[in-house]
């Protein structure tokens, strides 16, 4: 006899071992199945249980929480029915002790009084109980009564319910990891429908908020126009500073519009032909004033013999306002900013790029720039947006079928260019 009350393995019959084989590989069989009832599978391998044993009546309990419950059992009035860890019963004790019980006559122990009580619905006084254990944790308990035949239940027995116990804990393992897999999808399936309900209330702020936005906007540049025609000189920085805050304001919900529709796919390209020289010329005029300001000279170089690009204007336009706009917010007084084109013949592409002399950024962060919300840095500036500048560029590149980088290294500036092909 082992020390955890399990019996010496026993030699088996060649008939014996036939036996054991068949019910085994009907057990794997049923484990096998795609699909079906975990339920129905347990009851399958129950009875295939007592067919071998031997014997009439038995149960296979589960352990939830701190609970066997019957998960299967000859006896169907039973199933679902709980004990608690702590019970006097012959499961709850094979559990605690992490080994088999054997009880050869129930009605001479004074341990299991319970038992005693519903002895009518048992035939023989002899029982079987076996934990099933995984790694050191406990599964379950698998528990056996009234033997057939004039013969009752043996302490060797044990070694016969044995054979199963590990069919069984593949069983209960699958289930586990079922139930698991299908808390964590429904976890899934609860967060996923918050985020799109959260994203549905942000798209409408959106809508709401550039809707609202932009006729007010438009007044006030109406009238900040009007004025710069009769302002005095002394006056006339702090009308500069009003008229570069609202065309910050102006193009934070342009970006806002071109986002939303780029994101839906509901912003379709309109190319026409456009000379690349002539678009850097129009995206630089619109900028030396808050050039002039923040005392930043703007360079224009550009390869000669370069081919037209069928683009959309408007937006290829505002890719590079952006990233000028961008260079402006980290550059300091004193420096430069060069914008250009090339054109890359062997590849069939024209590179725009913006060339600044800002702090630059470090390789790790380059590959986020781009990202919706990402920002070079935490300056406060009044050029420097909310990071939706660049994720705007991104969007209008990617549509266009071309590509948008940098090249940087800090204290050296950075360098952003898109490619277009021809």
């Amino acid at each position: 006899m082992n020390s955890d009350n399990t019996p010496e393995p026993r030699p088996l019959s060649a008939e014996g071992a036939n036996s054991l084989l068949v019910n085994i590989s009907k057990i794997i069989k049923i484990i096998n199945q795609k699909g079906g009832d975990f339920n129905k599978r347990l009851d399958d391998i129950l009875q295939i249980l007592l067919d071998y044993m031997g014997v009439e009546q038995g149960s296979i309990m589960v352990l939830e929480g701190r609970k066997l419950v019957v998960a299967t059992a000859s006896r169907r009035e039973i199933i679902g029915k709980k004990q608690a860890l702590d019970d006097e019963s012959i499961a709850a004790l094979a559990a605690k002790t992490a080994a088999p019980v054997f009880i050869p006559d129930i009605s001479a122990d004074p341990r299991f009084n319970n038992r005693r009580q519903h002895n009518q619905h048992y035939k023989k006084n002899a029982l079987l109980s076996l934990p099933i254990f995984q790694d050191d944790q406990l599964l379950g308990v698998i528990n056996i009564t009234d033997k057939l035949g004039d013969k009752d239940l043996l302490q060797e027995d044990i070694t016969y319910l044995l054979d199963f116990s590990s069919m069984i804990i593949s069983t209960l393992v699958q289930q586990r990891l079922h139930q698991q897999l299908r808390r964590q999808k429904d976890t899934l399936r609860q967060k996923n429908k918050e985020l799109k309900r959260q994203e549905s209330l942000r798209d409408e702020l959106y809508k709401m908020l550039i809707h609202d936005l932009k006729a007010p906007l438009a007044e006030v540049v109406a009238n900040l126009d009007i004025m710069s025609y009769s302002i005095s000189e002394e006056n006339r920085e702090f009308l500069a500073a009003a008229q570069m805050s609202c065309d910050r304001a102006v193009r934070m919900a342009n970006n806002l519009v071109a986002i939303n529709k780029l994101e839906d796919g509901k912003l379709v390209p309109c190319p026409e032909e456009v000379h690349p020289k002539a678009l850097l010329e129009e995206a630089l005029s619109a900028l030396r004033g808050l050039a002039q300001i923040k005392n930043v000279e703007l360079i224009l170089t550009a390869a000669e013999e370069l081919p037209v690009v069928y683009v959309d204007r408007i937006l290829i336009l505002r890719v590079l306002q952006n990233l000028l706009t961008n260079a402006l917010g980290y550059t300091t007084p004193g420096t430069r900013i060069t914008a250009g084109c090339n054109y890359l013949r062997a590849d069939g592409e024209v590179e725009f790029f913006v060339q600044d002399e800002g702090p630059g950024l470090a390789e790790d962060r380059q590959d986020k720039i781009f990202e919706k919300y990402s920002r070079l840095s935490d300056k406060q500036d009044a050029l420097v947006g909310t990071g939706l500048g660049l994720y705007f560029c991104r969007l209008a590149v990617e549509v266009h079928k071309g590509k948008i980088a940098l090249t940087s290294k800090p204290g050296e500036g950075c360098r952003f260019y898109f490619l277009l092909r021809l």
